[in-house]
């Protein structure tokens, strides 16, 4: 594999905020605490008050691993004892539980995490960066996480779902799992794959033990801790802040003006917060809190509380509180010793709309690094672009911009007007002045006939294009061929496809050739090429 790289801005494929984010726009520092640097990692660090119970989070942690019906690796255990010291840190990654680890970007997060704490733990020898999986395992959206996509195929397991997906039985995945292997092929690392996610969804009767068995598999020997933080230990943790949020709807009222703020500022908006940003979970079950004629009442249920049952439960039952997508990120803030959080474009701006609510809780608020980007490339796929006289970038256009962009560089004659609508508008501002010195109520008339011009002009443009494309024919349909594969299901490779054919090329290698290429403070979308 080899690696390059180009501005996030020049894919076109992310939103305007996060490169306002990305380049550090002081009109954003309010938003979020340390800048994602090594000088960001440097201050926090001096300043850096870790809220988790080390011991708790530990012990935990053991009690999970040995659900694992394989051995744990010599650094897996050593990560897990290191979290004791006051000198370890975690960089924590989360998502959902997508079957077969779903789209790329599910794995590039993973690696994103793992190779800033290699890099950190290099600034810093004396610190211990420990990277972290955080298995959203109380998330109940079934609708996301039940299909995945390989070689443009999707696979779906068809189910019957509610309650919390990590306490999803996996006894009726096996259709979507003969299916999975069935694509991968017969290569040796087709087989490897196809035996790993057969013994995940196979040995386990619910699918966070499945997915940890697979996803530590796949990154064991990095060291990398997978934590299900539905948890009643954890969450006893977090009970005082799932009472006063529930009781004094803080979250609410702070994300409310935070996200006012942001939109003065031209920032897209990704989560609105409820009144109350808790869940009531259990195994059949994970609906709404809401407030109700004197009541905290669990909805589509019969369940209903008083404050004062509403307290009592939450010490004796903490277990059944769920925190949304709002209220996680500060569950996760107080049971880990988290330096940074990585994430999507999406998540980092839905962190921003947090911070004040950080400072409420008085919990430290994590550097925010966007997971790395990347675009896989096969030999075939360079050498077209190269035969086309692209650059990477060019490819990244619409189709239409794309078509149009190379035309006007290969065509014989000169295909934009341009230059010939400037003489025009020209002529048109000697007209209008003529116009105005005989009748000022001629120059309406005057701009009139200038704009039928421009648009006859348009049209003209459009179809001398049009003519020159079939002119080039096979160029066009080369274009489109390569946009297509670049581009399936009209959007980033990595949020569709999964990575299974390439492990089935390149078994383990692909995985650590993404983490020697990604380089998480730098900001770069990545495009790798793969040779055989």
């Amino acid at each position: 594999m080899k690696a390059s790289y180009i501005d996030y801005r020049a894919t076109q494929s992310f939103s305007s905020g996060l490169i306002r984010y990305l380049e550090q726009d002081p009109s954003l520092k309010d938003f979020y605490g340390q800048s994602p640097s090594i000088d960001g990692f440097r201050k926090l660090l001096e300043e850096k008050k870790v809220a988790a119970n080390r011991q708790v989070l530990v012990e935990v942690l053991q009690e999970q691993y040995i659900r694992l019906n394989s051995p744990i690796t010599d650094k897996v255990k050593e990560n897990i004892d290191l979290l004791q010291q006051e000198n370890t840190f975690t960089i924590t990654t989360g998502h959902q539980l997508n079957i077969f680890t779903g789209p790329l970007y599910f794995i590039y997060k993973i690696a994103t995490a793992i190779k800033l704490s290699q890099q950190l733990k290099t600034q810093f020898p004396d610190k211990n960066f420990v990277p972290v999986y955080w298995m959203a395992t109380e998330d109940h959206d079934f609708e996301e996480i039940n299909h995945t996509y390989v070689g443009g195929k999707k696979i779906v397991w068809d189910k019957a779902c509610k309650g919390a997906t990590g306490r999803l039985n996996t006894e009726y995945i096996a259709e979507a799992l003969h299916q999975y292997q069935g694509i991968l092929g017969a290569s040796p690392n087709a087989l490897q794959l196809a035996g790993l996610v057969k013994a995940a969804y196979e040995q386990y009767t619910n699918l966070a033990d499945a997915t940890r068995h697979l996803v530590n598999q796949i990154f064991e020997i990095y060291g990398l801790i997978i934590l299900d933080a539905d948890h009643p230990q954890l969450k006893r943790q977090f009970a005082k802040i799932i009472e006063a949020d529930i009781l004094e709807q803080r979250s609410y009222q702070l994300i409310t003006e935070t996200s006012l703020q942001l939109k003065k500022s031209e920032i897209e908006i990704e989560v609105n917060p409820r009144e109350i940003n808790f869940f009531y979970l259990n195994d059949e079950l994970r609906e709404r809190i809401v407030f109700q004629d004197g009541f905290y009442r669990v909805l589509n249920t019969n369940l209903q509380f008083s404050s004062d049952e509403l307290r009592k439960h939450i010490q004796e039952h903490p277990e059944k509180f769920s925190p949304n997508v709002c209220m996680r990120p500060l569950y996760q803030e107080s049971i880990l010793p988290n330096l940074a959080y990585v994430g999507g474009g999406a998540e980092m701006l839905y962190w921003l709309e947090l911070k004040s609510t950080f400072t409420h809780y008085k919990l430290d608020f994590p550097i925010l690094i966007l997971r790395n980007s990347a675009q896989i490339i096969s030999e075939e796929q360079e050498h077209k672009i190269k035969r086309l006289g692209l650059d990477y970038r060019d490819v990244f256009q619409s189709l239409d911009q794309l078509k149009k962009a190379w035309l006007l560089q290969n065509s014989n004659y000169t295909l934009n007007l341009d230059q010939e609508t400037g003489a025009f508008k020209e002529i048109f501002e000697q007209l209008k002045d003529r116009a105005k010195a005989i009748d000022q109520t001629l120059v309406p008339s005057t701009e009139a006939v200038e704009a039928r011009l421009y648009k006859a002009i348009d049209r003209l443009e459009k179809k001398l294009l049009k003519a020159e494309k079939r002119n080039h024919e096979e160029a066009m349909v080369q274009l489109e061929k390569l946009h297509t594969d670049f581009f399936p299901r009209h959007g980033l490779q990595e949020r569709s496809e999964n990575f299974g054919l390439y492990f089935s090329s390149f078994g383990s290698v692909f995985i650590e050739q993404l983490i020697a290429s990604f380089q998480p403070l730098d900001f770069k979308f990545t495009l790798i090429t793969l040779s055989k």
